[in-house]
């Protein structure tokens, strides 16, 4: 388990404009800026940031990862997945839905203005 995860942004921005949009969604609270310009998000439990490349490069999604955000219920992933759809958002994979692959959970798959993998996720 990790207590917090990280992305790169090349617009902090515009990623703030679309994690605010995303998480106001559910209930949270806009992100806070720390003193290194770092945005930090809490959700149910986790923390999210997002910051620029602390390396001066581009920043760049990862490869096949996939941040995923536990969500209260199909509903909070449905207005999630909406949010970020309307905020610059791309709507990814299947439509919102139940998926069983031994468990059933509802997901729901974005990838951010910087082309992060993010996934709502309720465990049915």
């Amino acid at each position: 388990m990790y207590s917090h995860m990280m992305v790169g942004s090349n617009d902090i921005d515009r990623s703030k404009a679309f994690y605010d949009a995303l998480f106001a969604s559910v209930g949270g609270k806009p992100g806070i800026v720390d003193p290194k310009g770092r945005i930090i998000y809490m959700h149910n439990g986790g923390m999210f940031l997002v910051t620029k490349p602390i390396d001066g490069e581009a920043a760049t999604p990862g490869n096949g990862m996939t941040v995923g955000f536990a969500m209260n219920s199909p509903a909070e992933c449905d207005a999630w997945h909406a949010a970020g759809v309307a905020a610059g958002g791309k709507a990814i994979e299947d439509p919102p839905g139940v998926r069983d692959g031994g468990m059933k959970l509802y997901l729901a798959y974005l990838r951010d203005p910087d082309g992060n993998k993010l996934c709502a996720l309720h465990r049915m």
